[in-house]
């Protein structure tokens, strides 16, 4: 995806870009310093700590709000680890800030000449569609669809060729998406997807706005999505199943790539949808993939 880039040396003012008493980010707290160049996100601040124990160094700590910032060094690698909380909203907040932090200066508040394109991962937990994909195992996102619209909030942000075609292709085939205004479809970054998921399970990813009737969830309401996942599972676009449901993935493939970052999701699956199965022991499976990723990364 793409989208207009504001000039190197515009000035932001104080109303666009908040910074606290000590310089630091708004939301985050967040200085240069503290982004480095391989970024993990994660939802739940409670994973931070999980992933930076496995540190070799680290330099800094930062919370805020569900915000929670380590970053530090493993095997010569410089790391930063966030979490997001839950959503595309708060997906908006963290990539902007991220890229703030490191191209812009915050002390001049002028767009940096050079600008530092990030590697980011997102290490997350996902509810599967596929009946043949088992709980404990890990699925990448090659591509992610939403339905937030939050990329069309920024000037001229325009779809890229494949990214086009998988949004026709899903109006096409799904009653339900053919009049969702917000529709749009990112693609991951390539060389991430080779170099982290190889022989992982890949597939495209459904990013919903919510966690029940959203992703077809009844409990006292009911959900009209829930026929949408028997839809859903179905369709083959390029060789890929939609895999899988979340509520971060196309929100960071969208912005990464309008900013020039690269990104990557890839999710410990915890619940087959499929077949009502959930997993017995969901945080074996995500140290699990935690420390893959940290191999890999």
């Amino acid at each position: 995806m793409k989208a207009r880039l504001q000039a190197p040396g515009t000035c932001i003012p104080e109303t666009e870009l908040i910074l606290r008493p000590d310089g630091s980010l708004y939301h985050l707290g967040i200085t240069p310093e503290d982004v480095l160049d391989k970024v993990l996100i994660v939802g739940d601040p409670e994973r931070v700590p999980l992933i930076s124990a496995h540190f070799d160094k680290v330099f800094r700590k930062v919370s805020s709000r569900e915000f929670v910032v380590h970053s530090g060094e493993l095997a010569g690698k410089g790391i930063t680890v966030v979490s997001s909380g839950i959503g595309v909203d708060n997906i908006d907040i963290v990539i902007n800030e991220l890229d703030a932090a490191v191209n812009i200066d915050l002390a001049t508040r002028q767009i940096k000449n050079t600008t530092k394109s990030l590697e980011i991962v997102r290490i997350g937990t996902s509810g599967t569609i596929q009946e043949d994909i088992p709980v404990g195992s890990f699925v990448a996102s090659a591509f992610a669809f939403g339905l937030d619209g939050v990329p069309y909030s920024y000037s001229d942000s325009a779809l890229e060729d494949t990214e086009k075609e998988l949004v026709g292709f899903l109006k096409g085939e799904v009653p339900f998406l053919s009049s969702q205004s917000g529709l749009y479809a990112v693609q991951s970054s390539e060389h991430l997807l080779q170099r982290l998921a190889a022989d992982m399970t890949r597939g495209i990813t459904a990013t919903q706005n919510g966690f029940y009737g959203p992703q077809g969830r009844s409990v006292r309401l009911q959900s009209k999505v829930e026929t949408v996942i028997d839809e859903l599972s179905k369709l083959r676009f390029q060789g890929y199943r939609i895999t899988n449901f979340e509520m971060e993935c196309s929100g960071i493939y969208a912005l990464a790539s309008m900013l020039g970052h690269k990104s990557l999701t890839v999710c410990a699956i915890l619940a087959n949808r499929a077949t009502k199965e959930f997993h017995k022991n969901p945080s074996k499976s995500m140290e699990s993939l935690i420390n893959t990723v940290l191999e890999r990364v």
